[in-house]
């Protein structure tokens, strides 16, 4: 694969920033568990490799079980998802994918019906900001570092 830019390197303001509303978004109410599955997903749905293997990492190291994370891009099949992670899963693909249908008043009805406002905005936030993140990685070709079996 051709090098291409190191977004830190040539914008280190930029990349400070970004990194700004991840440090701010870790200090909401936003739980950890929550915050990987929306990072995860988001990442699934865009093709982000260097995201999807970062934050599943992350989320192992969280205690999150395997068995939700091999399942998460098929969680409307399972019953392993509690209604408040179904509620920001389904946001998560509705924004990810905001170009198709944007967010139905149904979707943001019942979000803020279950999450209140104050903890929809921060899902909000961290979705946009996962989307983002995954932007510049593949826009970047990041990579994922290679790990040996364990």
């Amino acid at each position: 694969m051709e090098k291409r830019v190191i977004i830190a390197t040539a914008q280190p303001q930029a990349y400070k920033a970004l990194f700004g509303l991840d440090h701010y978004l870790n200090s909401t109410k936003l739980s950890k568990t929550n915050r990987e599955l929306i990072k995860i997903r988001a990442s699934q749905i865009n093709g982000c490799a260097f995201c999807i293997d970062m934050h599943t990492n992350d989320a192992l190291q969280a205690g999150e079980s395997i068995q939700r994370i091999v399942l998460l891009n098929a969680w409307r099949e399972t019953t392993f998802f509690s209604e408040e992670e179904r509620i920001i899963l389904a946001l998560t693909e509705a924004i990810t994918l905001i170009h198709q249908n944007g967010v139905t008043d149904e979707l943001y009805a019942q979000a803020e019906a279950l999450l209140g406002e104050e903890y929809l905005a921060q899902v909000i936030m961290a979705i946009a900001t996962i989307n983002t993140w995954n932007r510049v990685s593949i826009s970047t070709r990041m990579q994922p570092p290679l790990r040996s079996k364990e």
